[in-house]
């Protein structure tokens, strides 16, 4: 049987659904444009703009990217920082959120209100820099990886996870005689799998589009990850010269920033479009998905 909606119910869902189209909107638009100027011809794009005429397309920006060993290097070190970041991270925010859930710790509160109040006042720049300087981790992967891999907010997070799960599946285990390792390992972290990758989703996509850390502790270009590549290319307006031919004019060179930069961003966003997909079935899945198995 349909619904009968009253007038001010259909101006809400009226309103509701241009609101919403304009949300889209604000969203595609500047992404579609991004696209769609990565494959253009430099030379077209700076005279006409858009073209879908396939005449007017080209790859000589991502050509540019993809030989240009600067790029290739700072993606290989922007996965490394990612990927090593978000495993630490989730490691550290899963057992601590366990031990957290667990009413039997004692000091629970007194830990919870330490870690609040670090989330509302910190040391500061400089401290934090004589802090990484004074534990020799200065122009080291670690440097970028092992000061923000403690996540107050993933904690808590966790924390509230591990709390729904159902105390009888761990009374259980222990009435067959299980220890607290095998109970965590065995019945807690296969029920955790959305928190999980929740987690590691967050701290990836976090680590990935962060430069700020990378630009402070890190000299060694060779370890630069892909941001302060773009950074360089984006905010800057410069492009590396070992992109470009040494015969080429600076004519040329600025003629070809415009492509290299819009290639640049759709080349750095890949894998989080990639990533979203697949963990997109986890965001979904309740605490008891698999209990009862």
């Amino acid at each position: 049987m349909p619904i009968k909606h009253s007038g001010l119910d259909r101006f809400i869902i009226v309103m509701n659904a241009i609101f919403l189209t304009l949300a889209v909107l604000i969203v595609v638009l500047p992404l579609t444009y991004v696209v769609i100027a990565s494959f253009m011809d430099p030379s077209v794009l700076l005279s006409k703009g858009l073209s879908f005429h396939l005449s007017d397309w080209s790859l000589e920006g991502y050509k540019k990217i993809l030989s240009n060993p600067a790029m290739i290097r700072g993606f290989g070190n922007a996965v490394l920082y990612s990927v090593s970041f978000a495993i630490l991270t989730v490691v550290i925010s899963i057992c601590a959120g366990y031990a957290l859930s667990d009413d039997r710790l004692k000091g629970k509160s007194f830990f919870m209100t330490l870690f609040i109040i670090t989330m509302f006042f910190g040391g500061g720049l400089i401290p934090t820099y004589l802090l990484v300087k004074n534990l020799g981790l200065l122009d080291t992967i670690w440097a970028v990886i092992i000061p923000g891999a403690v996540s107050v907010w993933n904690i808590i997070l966790s924390r509230t996870f591990f709390k729904g799960v159902p105390n009888e599946l761990k009374d259980a285990a222990n009435v067959d005689g299980a220890s607290e390792m095998r109970i965590f390992t065995s019945i807690v972290l296969p029920l955790s799998k959305p928190i999980i990758f929740v987690l590691a989703l967050y701290a990836f996509v976090g680590q990935w589009n962060s430069y700020f850390d990378a630009m402070i502790y890190l000299d060694n270009p060779n370890l630069h990850p892909l941001q302060l590549v773009l950074r360089s290319i984006l905010i800057q307006n410069q492009v590396d010269p070992g992109m470009i031919s040494d015969q080429l004019a600076m004519a040329e060179m600025k003629r070809l920033s415009e492509i290299i930069k819009y290639a640049a961003i759709v080349v750095s966003s890949l894998p989080l479009i990639i990533m979203y997909p697949f963990f997109q079935k986890y965001f979904e899945k309740g605490v008891m998905v698999g209990s009862l198995k």
